[in-house]
This record gives structure tokens, C-alpha cells and sequence, in this order.
């Protein structure tokens, strides 16, 4: 309870606007709690699953009986769980009621990895000869690569289909730095360590350029052969689309080229699905959403079982300033627990993280060798596993990749901001007394003495010694080999396989299938780690994270993030294993 009223207090913060909203939100909220003894839902015959995935995809979903009371009230779509996708789609599958999936995902808002996800298990449903249909006003490119492997994919008569090809965009603050007269004090090790290139450059370093090259060819061939083979096409035809730009071309071109199936209205197409399933034209068709079909109770033959295979989910940054992300002190405990359960045979770390703090990300290791020397530790990488989340994921017996995952980038670096420029201009001096040397250290309104310059740099140097020798025992060679590859260097999946960092192609399923085959086991259950929060106090601490954003976004736009980039930063831990910086693959 004294947490709840922390919450309820860090909302009021957040001004008179936030205090009306929760005021408004905990009316949906108490009605919401009116709602929950009915935990079951009952669905009839001939009934479609409908995935509406307009919104964002995070990797786990928990019940929360308060998201359609936010949802409802700001008009944003809720997050929907990958966790939650993969069971219901496998559940749909052998679910009689359920005669076929339609997809109404235009503008699908989730990394390559996990679309990968979903895309194979909607391959899988399509064995049981149910249909997969797809309608969207607007498909983005990420939403038609998932929407490919429909049986249809229909567009609206007016509507945009985005196919362009990948470009990866960076962001870069040098200048804006230097008219504030602020310097960014930079130590690292790797020549392709670029995350800190943003506060140093103007432009991507050659290093930066080139590994950007090579994993974003490497993802672009695996999305364009995934969309040639569902639609009948060559990759090389569907490179040549691409550079039509298909979104401004005519409407019958998108339907001669094999990309869709059809221009249609809704009306039209809800009409075909009632012809397809045998329902009356003026009957109405029966659909239920995921989040309510994650309530329906299917029997897959299995009894109460013992034994268990953990899944422990570990997505966000490590130890930066958010609510949200990865604690490495919450995470450790938590593989720490499943380590010592007689009854969790096997462990599935589920790594969706660009890194963070390196000493956090020892913290989470030590715990993961530890599990892994006790019983099978498999890693399933999602959207990034880098830096850090390869630093938490090396020990593991064996690690599972998505060919779109960013991963690698094994480095480390430190910046810390001179504004001693900044200072001067608004006329602030500083002036101290210390007893010892390096006792003014580390300062942000001077640069950095030689001597203090040297103390850090051997310090990362360390650091980075220390982490490519983790990966060297974690996959069984040496640290010069580890070394040849690091640098800092980022890889896609496919890449990855190549130079063995990881094992296996494949995604959280082939993860949970290595894991019963390392334990043995027959028939086994599965618990999902960490537990779940109370609901009262996650609705609270998201509620005020929703208002310091909305004050952020009001005040910036979407240059907001970058605001929270240098927040980061400045509050976090100085010494980073981490990918680039908002590094957004489009």
C-alpha cells in the first residue's frame, strides 16, 4: 500500500491536468475490477480471431484490468504481449470454434525480430488449413511483411501500401553541443564502439557506415525473400518494387504486381469471410479480439506437471533512469529464484535489450552462469540482444536469434559532459577547496585533467578485457577471437550465426524446444518470470510515466527522446555497454 500512495503522489506532481485524469481513470479503473469474476470467456462456433496490432508489441504482457480504462480515454491502442500472440495463435490453431485469423494490422508498430515471431506462427496455424485473411487501409512495410503470409491481403481502394526497402537513421549533436558551449568527454575501446559518435560527429564514422551496411543488407535480403516466397515472387523482383515505390504508383499496379490480392472495402471483405465461412449476409460474423481470446479456455491434453521450464524475460536498458527497463538488482534476484526451484528444470532468458550499464550487466551475468552451471540456460534473442544484453546473454548454454536481431557490439564506453563553455556564457563560475587529488573528480564544469583522462581510459580498457572474456568462456574460445569481432561491431542474426556468437535461428518457441531437450523433459509446464506486478501499482507507476511524457512530448514533440537520451546520461551509470543511440531501422 505504501508504494500505491508513492504513485498516487508522483502523479499529482505531475500538475492539475494529470490529477483530473486519474480522477477520470480510476472511475474505468474500479469498473474494471466490477468486470473480473467472469475470468473465463465462452466464444461459439465459426467464430474469427481478430489481431487488431495497430499499436505497440512489447515482449510480455501481464492482466491488467485497467489498460482498456487508459486506452479508452487517450485513444492510444493498449500494448499487446508477444507472450500473449504466440499463445493464442497456437491455441487458435487446434481450437474448433476458431475457423481462421484475420489480420487488421496496418500500422503495426514492433522491431523486425518480433514481427518474425508472429509471422512464423501464423506459417504454423496455416498447417491446420484454416485461413489467414488481411485488410488495412494502410500498410506500413513492417506491417506488410507481416501481413504476406495471408491466404488474401486486401487493401482499401484508397489506400497506401508502403514497400521501400530499409535505411537506418542516426541522429547527431555536435553542434547543437558546441553553440551552448557543452563537450562531450568521450572514453572507450572499439573502433566500432559508435554510440558515442552522435555528441563527437557531424556524420557516421566509415567504421559506423560500413557494419551499418552489413547487418541492414543482411536484414533487407532476409524481409524481401520472407515477402517473395508468401507472395509467389523472386527476392529480385521484390528489391525491383521496391524501387518503384509502390505507395505513390496506381492502385491496379499493387494487385498486378502479386503484391495484394485485391482493392476492397471492408464491407466487401467481411462479405467474402461470410461466404468463405458458411454465415448469412445478414447474420453478423463472430470475431473475438486477442486480449479477450487470451480468457478462452482450450484443453490440450495435459494434466497438472511438476516440472517446469522458466521463462524469464529481461527487455529495456540495464539500470537507466526509467521505471521501465531492466534492474539488474530485480533481475538478478529473480534468475537467482528460478535457479534455486527444484521444480524449474530448464531456464528460456528472453533478451530484448540494446545494454546499458556494464556494471549492471556483470551483475545479471554472474547470476546467469551461476543458473547455467546448475541446470540448461537457453537465450532467446529479440528485436536487440547488444553490448549489454550479448554481455547478459554469453554464458548461456545456448543462444537463439532471430535473423533480423541486432546483436554483438561487444564494447564499452564513458561520457561524460564538459559545460564549463555553457557556464561562462550565462556568466556561473565555480570555485572549491579539495584535500586530495582526485578529489573534484569527475566534474562536469571543467575538462578533464591528463591524469584523470588516463585513470578512465585504463579503466574501460579493463572493462572491455573483462567482457570479451565472458564472451570467450561463454562460447568457448579465445579472447583474440572474441576481439576480432568485437570492436564495438554490431551484427544481425544472420551475421552472428556466421561468426558463432550465436547458435541457433530461431525465436522464443525454438528457444523453449532446445530447453525441454537439454532437461529431458517429456511434458512440462511453463512459468513466466518475473511475476507479474499488483495491478493497482502498475496502472500507478504507468500513469505517471504517461505524464511526464505528456509534458515532455507537449514542450518537444518526438525530439523528446533524445531529451531522455541525455537524461539518461546524466543520472545514470557513466560506464555504458550499449548499441547506438535511438538507432531506428525504418
Amino acid at each position: 500500500m505504501v508504494k500505491f500512495f508513492k504513485y498516487l503522489l508522483a502523479t499529482f506532481a505531475g500538475g492539475i491536468v494529470a490529477a483530473f485524469v486519474l480522477l477520470i481513470l480510476l472511475i474505468g479503473m474500479f469498473s474494471a475490477m466490477a468486470s473480473l469474476g467472469d475470468k473465463e470467456t465462452k466464444i461459439s462456433e465459426n467464430t474469427i480471431l481478430l489481431l487488431d496490432l495497430n499499436g505497440p508489441i512489447v515482449d510480455r504482457v501481464t492482466e491488467d484490468p485497467f489498460a482498456d480504462a487508459l486506452s479508452s480515454l487517450t485513444g492510444e491502442p493498449s500494448p499487446e504481449g508477444l507472450n500473449r500472440l504466440l499463445k493464442n495463435i497456437e491455441k487458435a490453431k487446434r481450437d474448433e470454434n476458431i475457423t481462421g485469423i484475420v489480420l487488421e494490422s496496418g500500422m503495426v508498430q514492433a522491431g523486425y525480430a518480433t514481427l518474425e515471431e508472429i509471422r512464423n506462427a501464423l506459417i504454423d496455424f496455416k498447417s491446420s488449413g484454416k485461413f489467414i485473411y488481411s485488410f488495412a487501409p494502410v500498410y506500413t512495410q513492417k506491417a506488410y511483411y507481416l501481413s504476406s503470409v495471408a491466404d488474401k491481403v486486401y487493401l482499401n481502394p484508397s489506400g497506401m501500401l508502403e514497400l521501400k526497402g530499409m535505411y537506418a537513421e542516426r541522429t547527431f549533436f555536435k553542434k547543437a553541443l558546441e553553440k551552448v558551449g557543452v563537450e562531450i568527454q568521450v572514453f572507450k575501446h572499439g573502433k566500432f564502439k559508435s554510440a558515442v559518435e552522435p555528441f563527437l560527429l557531424e556524420k557516421m564514422s566509415e567504421p559506423a557506415r560500413l557494419q551499418t551496411e552489413v547487418y541492414l543488407n543482411s536484414m533487407w535480403d532476409h524481409v524481401k525473400g520472407g515477402i517473395a516466397e508468401a507472395r509467389g515472387l523472386t527476392p529480385e523482383k521484390v528489391s525491383e518494387l521496391a524501387d518503384e515505390m509502390p505507395m505513390f504508383r496506381t492502385d491496379n499496379s499493387l494487385v498486378e504486381s502479386g503484391l495484394i490480392d485485391g482493392l476492397k472495402y471492408k464491407d466487401e471483405v467481411i462479405s467474402e469471410l461470410k461466404e468463405l465461412i458458411g454465415v448469412d449476409e445478414d447474420d453478423d460474423l463472430e470475431a473475438v479480439k486477442s486480449n479477450k481470446y487470451a480468457k478462452v479456455y482450450v484443453p490440450n491434453g495435459k494434466v497438472f506437471i511438476k516440472e517446469k521450464i522458466a521463462v524469464i524475460y529481461a527487455e529495456g536498458d540495464i539500470d537507466g533512469t526509467s521505471s521501465d527497463g531492466i534492474k539488474s538488482d530485480k533481475l538478478s534476484k529473480t534468475i537467482r529464484k528460478a535457479r534455486r526451484d527444484s521444480s524449474i528444470k530448464a531456464i528460456v532468458f528472453r533478451v530484448n535489450s540494446p545494454g546499458g550499464s556494464a556494471l549492471g550487466s556483470e551483475i545479471i551475468w554472474r547470476e546467469v552462469e551461476l543458473a547455467q552451471q546448475e541446470k540448461p540456460v537457453i537465450v532467446s534473442m529479440g528485436n536487440y540482444a547488444a553490448s549489454g544484453g550479448y554481455y547478459i546473454s554469453c554464458a548461456a548454454e545456448k543462444i537463439v536469434a532471430n535473423p533480423t536481431t541486432l546483436t554483438g557490439s561487444i564494447g564499452i564506453f564513458g561520457m561524460i559532459p564538459n559545460a564549463e563553455g555553457l557556464t561562462k556564457k550565462i556568466g556561473v563560475s565555480f570555485d572549491g577547496v579539495k584535500t586530495n587529488e582526485f578529489a573534484d573528480m569527475p566534474s562536469i564544469t571543467r575538462p578533464f585533467r591528463k591524469e584523470e583522462k588516463e585513470l578512465l581510459q585504463a579503466y574501460i580498457v579493463k572493462g572491455y578485457d573483462t567482457f570479451i572474456g565472458r564472451c570467450a568462456d561463454g562460447r568457448e574460445t579465445t579472447k583474440e577471437a572474441i576481439d576480432k569481432i568485437g570492436q564495438g561491431r554490431v551484427w544481425s542474426g544472420v551475421n552472428a550465426l556466421d561468426i558463432d556468437l550465436v547458435d541457433e535461428i530461431g525465436g522464443l518457441n525454438t528457444a523453449i524446444d532446445f530447453a525441454k531437450e537439454a532437461a529431458g523433459l517429456e511434458e512440462y509446464g511453463i512459468v513466466e518470470l518475473p511475476k507479474a506486478e499488483d495491478p493497482i501499482e502498475q496502472f500507478m507507476k504507468e500513469l505517471t510515466g504517461e505524464a511526464r511524457m505528456f509534458i515532455g512530448k507537449s514542450l518537444m514533440g518526438e525530439e523528446y527522446k533524445y531529451i531522455q537520451t541525455l537524461e539518461n546520461l546524466k543520472n545514470g551509470y557513466q560506464i555504458q555497454a550499449r548499441v547506438p543511440y535511438n538507432l531506428e531501422i525504418k
